[in-house]
C-alpha cells in the first residue's frame, strides 16, 4: 500500500495510523508502482486532490482510498468519479477504520460513510430522473428502447412481430438490434440476448 498526501504531516499521520498494522505492507515511494491500494489524504476534494487519486490509479492498476477533511456531496461525487474505491474522514480514521476500508478496496469492494451513501443513492436516482430518462437513456448504456426490443428478441419475437407490438417500423427495430450489436462488440442478436440476460438487464 502506498500513501500519497498534499502535505508531508498529513502523510506522516496516515503511516503512522497503519505502520504497526500486521493487514497491510506500507511501501516506499519508490515502490509506489506496485502498491494494490493507494491511500490519499486531502483536506478537501480540490483538483490537486483529483489529480492525485488520478495519478495513483496507475492505469487502473491501483485501488484509491480517499482521505478528507471535508467530504460533502460534491466531494464525494468528484471523489468517485476521480475512481476512489473508499472513502474516510479524516475524523473517523482510526489505524482499524483504515485497514477495514483499504481491506474492502483490495477486494474489489467500495466504503464509504454511512451518512454519505444514502446521498450518493439520492445523487444516482437524480441522475437517471433528470438526465437519463429525458433523453430515453438508462444506466445499462441502453436505451429504453432497445432494451424492449431485447426483450422480445428473448421471448422469440420475428423482427415483423417487435415491430408490430412496439408500433415501430421493421427498420427501427433492425437499427436498435444493430446498434446494440455494435456498441457492445456482440455478434449477433443471440448473443446480444446472452449479454442482455448475464448483465441482469432483461
Amino acid at each position: 500500500m502506498s500513501i500519497a498526501a498534499a502535505d508531508p504531516v498529513s502523510k506522516a499521520g496516515v503511516a503512522g495510523q497503519l505502520r504497526h498494522r500486521p493487514e497491510v505492507e506500507l511501501l516506499d515511494d519508490e515502490d509506489t508502482q506496485r502498491a494494490a491500494v493507494a491511500i490519499v489524504a486531502a483536506d478537501e476534494v480540490d483538483g490537486d486532490a483529483v489529480r492525485m487519486i488520478r495519478g495513483r490509479r496507475q492505469g487502473g492498476r491501483s485501488r484509491v482510498v480517499l482521505v478528507a477533511t471535508r467530504l460533502d456531496d460534491h466531494a464525494m461525487l468528484a471523489a468517485v468519479e476521480a475512481g476512489v474505491r473508499g472513502l474516510v474522514r479524516r475524523s473517523e480514521a482510526t489505524p482499524e477504520r483504515l485497514v477495514g476500508v483499504v481491506q474492502a478496496a483490495l477486494a474489489g469492494d467500495g466504503a464509504v460513510p454511512p451518512d454519505l451513501l444514502g446521498r450518493l443513492l439520492d445523487q444516482v436516482g437524480n441522475l437517471q430522473r433528470d438526465l437519463l430518462t429525458p433523453r430515453g437513456l438508462t444506466f445499462t448504456g441502453l436505451t429504453t428502447r432497445e432494451l424492449e426490443v431485447l426483450r422480445l428478441v428473448a421471448a422469440g419475437c420475428t423482427t415483423n412481430e417487435i415491430a408490430r407490438r412496439l408500433a415501430f417500423s421493421e427498420r427501427t427495430v433492425k437499427n436498435a438490434i444493430h446498434d446494440v450489436t455494435s456498441r457492445l462488440q456482440l455478434r449477433n442478436r443471440s448473443h446480444a440476448v446472452a449479454y442482455a440476460v448475464r448483465q441482469g438487464l432483461i
